[in-house]
């Protein structure tokens, strides 16, 4: 695993040890900011289930301001502090270690909105469905922000989830990516 672009490009990246979680392959890392960015001016990005944090670290790597890494595993987080001093990039980061719903809560008082969600859960404990609709219930998102869902290939998630609505779905083998934004 490698940062894939940016000014990190080729730095190597820990995976987290033991078989909890899944990494994000390079090939389709490539792809999902090929479809967003490729490169960003800024902003402010949630990296929901970080893993080892690969997603994030690739948007700070592609020019994000900030990420917030969120993941409940302690090997998780461990490995997502290590990824990231490797990258040097300790003053664009903020880690957590807590579940998605009450991150989300967290979230909420510190009324934050980023500009790229990136949701990656456990794929048998898929929560994809209830997380974009928080997302829309509580203008988690910037007007001209991206959601990125990672998913099996086995699911399908529907085509708008309140204000949210899918702009792009790709298939990658047994992984799927849908991206979300706001309706026009």
């Amino acid at each position: 695993m490698r940062v894939v672009s940016g000014s990190r490009k080729g730095k190597i990246l820990k995976a987290v040890p033991g078989s909890s979680t899944r990494p994000t392959t390079d090939k389709v890392k490539e792809a999902i900011f090929n479809i967003i960015g490729p490169y960003f001016e800024g902003g402010l990005g949630l990296d929901l289930f970080a893993g080892s944090g690969g997603l994030g670290i690739e948007a700070l790597s592609r020019g994000a301001d900030k990420v917030i890494f969120v993941d409940r595993d302690g090997k998780a987080i461990q490995t997502i502090h290590e990824n990231i001093r490797t990258c040097g990039f300790e003053e664009k980061a903020e880690v957590y270690r807590n579940d998605a719903d009450r991150a989300i809560k967290a979230i909420l008082k510190r009324d934050l909105v980023f500009d790229y969600i990136f949701l990656d859960p456990p794929y048998r404990k898929q929560q994809l469905l209830k997380l974009l609709k928080l997302i829309d219930e509580n203008d988690l998102l910037s007007v001209q922000g991206t959601i990125l869902c990672e998913h099996g290939s086995d699911v399908e998630l529907p085509d708008s989830v309140g204000r949210l609505v899918q702009r792009k779905h790709e298939n990658y083998g047994i992984i799927s990516i849908s991206i979300y934004s706001w309706a026009e």
